[in-house]
């Protein structure tokens, strides 16, 4: 979602640093963790026993903190284009997180979502890809993953899906996927006696 259907980055950075004040770490350990699960970051910088305390504040954080959340192009006609019962969002952030971010940046949220919430191990573990798939009725080597973080990308590969990689979290030379895009404008949806075929730019 975040990175591939939306930009929230100036947010995610804004709330992430002011975190970072808090809790007394560096925010410049976050430029590799961009995809990942927030409580799988924190027990990179803190103490067990604070992790609890750290991830409920950075939720709040993010919850509250909107402004520039945007759609990125052509996300609202990829989701038009597509069957309802065909595709999924499947986010490291929390749902609640999740549907604040795609009313503000106008998107109408897929009868399918799966979030952090619904897993035990987040991205680059592949469960979220494959609960994702198995919630749509779907073998996951039958799935695409369109991601713009390494994390993404992993978990979508190891799940079995062919990946799509966006550029603009990340260069596109430091993202392994089947293919590097630049944006969800690229990629036309053709449906046809129940199959669908994507055409990417």
């Amino acid at each position: 979602m975040d990175g591939t259907l939306i930009d929230s980055t100036p947010a995610v950075i804004r709330c992430w640093i002011r975190l970072a004040e808090e809790e007394g770490f560096d925010p410049r350990f976050l430029e590799n963790n961009h995809g990942t699960p927030a409580a799988q970051i924190l027990e990179q910088v803190l103490p067990p026993e604070r992790i609890p305390a750290a991830l409920a504040r950075i939720i709040e954080l993010e919850e509250t903190d909107l402004e520039g959340v945007v759609a990125l192009p052509g996300a609202q006609e990829l989701l038009d284009s597509l069957p309802a019962d065909k595709h999924a969002i499947v986010t490291s952030c929390t749902r609640n997180l999740a549907l604040r971010r795609l009313k503000q940046a106008g998107l109408r949220a897929p009868e399918t979502i799966v979030t952090f919430d619904d897993v035990t191990l987040g991205k680059p573990h592949p469960e979220p890809f494959e609960l994702g798939a198995s919630l749509l009725g779907l073998d996951p080597r039958n799935c695409i993953v369109f991601e713009d973080a390494p994390a993404g990308l992993a978990a979508g590969a190891a799940a079995g899906c062919t990946t799509i990689a966006i550029a603009g979290t990340h260069p596109g030379e430091h993202l392994e996927a089947d293919a590097v895009i630049g944006d969800l404008s690229q990629v036309a949806v053709t449906l046809n006696d129940g199959s669908i075929t994507l055409t990417v730019q």
